[in-house]
């Protein structure tokens, strides 16, 4: 197995509510799971290719429930990447040289039957953590903005965080509110649901907070 390891900012957008269910080992709002997810890669590597600075989104859908499966995806990897780094972070996005149900990534990718087409666009991201707004842009497949939640009684900005130390993707994100068109293999129209921004540490055996408590 090849070894690898990434860190970087996630943006993830779903259609469930702002306490998305599958955080708590719940059922998705409404039964069914559409989402999205983009990364940029600040540090990594994959064996000896150099990830720093790529970025890459996949868009997902399933009827039901994740862990159920019968889902679709689409990877798309941005142009600014070396022909190396694709075939790296396809590797790695679709749960290729990992470790057996480590990592978000993995998960998702076996719970896809069906893989479209990957795509190399240019990928415009934009995460700011600590005013909680995000923006993606991929043209001609995906626009995507996230804001804080506003309190309902005066509109305020509204600050939630979940922590999930042992979990597969991160350790603490915040959460947004954030909509999703996507338009391409993978059809997405989300308003006004739960977005997460986080720091991701991934590695080929799961995440690294995982790995200094194991």
């Amino acid at each position: 197995m090849i070894e690898w390891q990434v860190k970087g900012i996630s943006f993830g957008n779903c259609n469930c509510d702002h306490a998305c269910p599958c955080q708590f080992e719940g059922l998705p709002t409404y039964g069914n799971c559409e989402a999205m997810g983009v990364t940029e890669v600040t540090s990594g590597t994959f064996g000896n290719t150099d990830l720093a600075g790529a970025r890459f989104a996949v868009v997902y859908k399933w009827p039901g429930p994740v862990f159920e499966g019968g889902g679709e995806l689409q990877l798309v990897i941005d142009a600014d990447t070396t022909e190396e780094q694709r075939d790296a972070i396809k590797q790695i996005a679709l749960g290729g040289e990992t470790v057996e149900a480590s990592t978000v990534w993995w998960v998702y990718a076996t719970m896809c039957d069906t893989h479209h087409e990957t795509l190399v666009r240019p990928i415009d991201l934009a995460v700011d953590m600590d005013t909680r707004t995000a923006s993606c842009r991929i043209e001609g497949v995906l626009e995507s903005s996230a804001e804080p939640i506003k309190g309902r009684v005066d509109g305020s900005p509204h600050r939630v965080q979940i922590r999930v130390p042992h979990g597969i993707e991160f350790d603490t994100a915040e959460i947004v509110n954030a909509r999703t068109q996507a338009s391409a293999a993978v059809s997405l129209e989300l308003q006004d649901s739960y977005g997460q921004l986080c720091e991701l540490h991934l590695t080929n055996r799961g995440p690294a907070h995982n790995l200094k408590t194991a």
